[in-house]
């Protein structure tokens, strides 16, 4: 699963391919990177949540890292909030 989360002026995009493994950050920017990044989302069928609080401690985080520990639970809840969406989707 991949997701995108933005912050009208910045986005950071998640990937959790590797299930052992937590999250990495795979792509990050600020204005037109951002906007960038969240359009390539939608245009592959990708969520974009808003998350302010949580952009801001994502864009800390390198690339191709793991999201730190610390972050566990509160990207937790987006992506239980992205299963949730997927779930409704197939009803």
């Amino acid at each position: 699963m991949n997701e995108v989360l933005d912050n009208r002026n910045s986005a950071v995009a998640l990937s959790y391919a590797d299930k052992t493994r937590a999250p990495v950050v795979v792509a990050k920017g600020y204005g037109v990177v951002a906007e960038s990044i969240m359009r390539e989302a939608r245009e592959n069928g990708l969520y974009v949540h808003s998350s302010a609080d949580l952009v801001k401690l994502l864009m800390q985080v390198d690339l191709d890292q793991q999201i730190p520990p610390q972050l566990y639970l509160a990207v937790a809840e987006v992506m239980a909030w992205i299963y949730g969406l997927e779930g409704r989707a197939g009803d």
